[in-house]
């Protein structure tokens, strides 16, 4: 207790230098526990894009790939699936579920899909949630169409407007469909997931506005919306498709079925162990951002012993009184030691609350914007571990300058013109 009374009175004759420290090592502290949190949220967020679907079937390619262009909509399937097989899969007795996924076409750099209303019934991301349809209803005409969030937000788009639909990724005014427009008659609210930068319409529709191309360009014989609606619009082939079986026990059977599917070569994967394996090829970048905060406590670590060293000299006559009354060794080193551990119990405390404070201001921004929830939850074992490290990093940079004081010479302090 006696040195706990000696190291707060001496702190107060030092808090200027003191407060600067408390606030470095709080920025430190948040810095790292920030980045720990951010990196748990979108791992979450990224593992939940999807969920409650057993399988996704595609083309025969590579995991991560099929993955990528059903899922997140990048990059390009390497051949589609032709409509007898999907209705042929759709049928068997296993599968309660399944969606279609049309891809190939945009608008304004927002990628198409074509599907049809079993994806708004049966499509579930994060902790079982389902799409919901926030503004007007789902589509049920050939040239309706569902936007996600961030394409009605960004392009401002709403109820009752029209749209043309590109052919291929890159808008063009030779690939445009325009001859035949599609009406916006529901806004899906946030999920931040793809679903967000989606276009979504029929299957019907995308079969209506390419039943005049051939090759990636109009054909000789153009035909208006009206005279499409005419004909038959059932699709001879589609990207790929979600599946929901009426047994999760069955999974790995129906997928090696499907994986050797004779009439044509194809893949299932499992979205929620491919996700898994996607996050961690490009854990990579959350690993460096860790990195980069803990450089940052160490140089907050490294201030505060600065700090500590360069009013070594103004407490000498104090450290050499101490010692001339008695105190040893342990005493000398145990004020600077407790000191230490204070002004770090203090940056750690303003660190959390700093957290804290900005997660409640951040969150519904981020929410709003990215539809991570940012959740307002107490540290986990992971964060306290991170506390306890910095606070025993701080005890064992504060022995070095407790060493340097012990080790100087009563007469060295006690000679000191007051």
């Amino acid at each position: 207790m006696n040195l706990l009374r000696i190291a707060l009175k001496s702190a107060r004759f030092r808090r200027t230098s003191l407060l600067l420290t408390i606030f470095t090592i709080a920025i430190s502290v948040t810095l790292l526990l920030g980045v720990d949190k951010i990196r748990k949220e979108s791992k979450s967020s990224l593992l939940n894009t999807v969920s409650q679907t057993d399988l996704i079937v595609g083309a025969r390619s590579s995991p991560t790939n099929l993955l990528l262009y059903s899922v997140f909509r990048i990059g390009n399937a390497t051949n589609n699936v032709t409509w007898d097989t999907y209705q042929d899969i759709a049928s068997q007795d296993e599968v309660a579920w399944t969606i279609p996924i049309s891809l190939g076409d945009s608008h304004r750099g927002f990628r198409v899909m074509g599907t049809n209303t079993d994806y708004f019934d049966f499509y579930q991301y994060g902790e079982k949630r389902s799409l919901v349809v926030g503004e007007g209803e789902r589509f049920a005409e050939v040239y309706d169409t569902v936007l996600g969030a961030d394409v009605a937000n960004e392009l401002g788009y709403s109820i009752g407007d029209q749209i043309t639909i590109a052919h291929g990724l890159v808008s063009a005014d030779f690939a445009e469909h325009d001859d035949k427009p599609f009406t916006v008659v529901g806004i899906l609210d946030k999920t931040g997931t793809p679903v967000d930068r989606t276009v979504h319409v029929s299957l019907a529709g995308i079969e209506a506005i390419h039943v005049d191309w051939q090759g990636g360009g109009r054909s000789a014989v153009e035909l208006d919306a009206e005279q499409a609606l005419l004909l038959d619009l059932t699709p001879e082939a589609i990207t790929a498709f979600m599946v929901g079986l009426e047994n999760r026990a069955q999974t790995f059977r129906v997928q090696r079925a499907i994986n050797d599917y004779s009439d044509e070569p194809m893949s299932a994967i499992l979205p929620g162990a491919t996700l898994a394996e996607f996050w961690r090829t490009i854990s990579t970048v959350e690993q460096l951002l860790f990195v980069i905060s803990g450089f940052v406590l160490i140089v907050g670590l490294l201030g505060m012993l600065t700090t500590i060293l360069s009013t070594l000299n103004e407490r000498r006559r104090e450290i050499a009184v101490l010692r001339s009354i008695g105190a040893r060794a342990s005493h000398v080193i145990s004020l600077i030691l407790l000191e230490t551990l204070l002004v770090v119990a203090a940056g750690c405390m303003a660190g959390v609350a700093l957290l804290y404070g900005l997660l409640a201001i951040a969150r519904p921004i981020v929410a709003r914007r990215t539809g991570i929830d940012l959740a307002m939850t107490w540290l986990d074992p992971t964060q306290l571990s991170i506390l306890a490290g910095v606070v025993l990093g701080a005890g064992l940079v504060a022995l070095i300058p407790g060493i340097i004081a012990y080790r100087r010479s009563i007469q060295d302090g006690l000679a000191l013109k007051v």
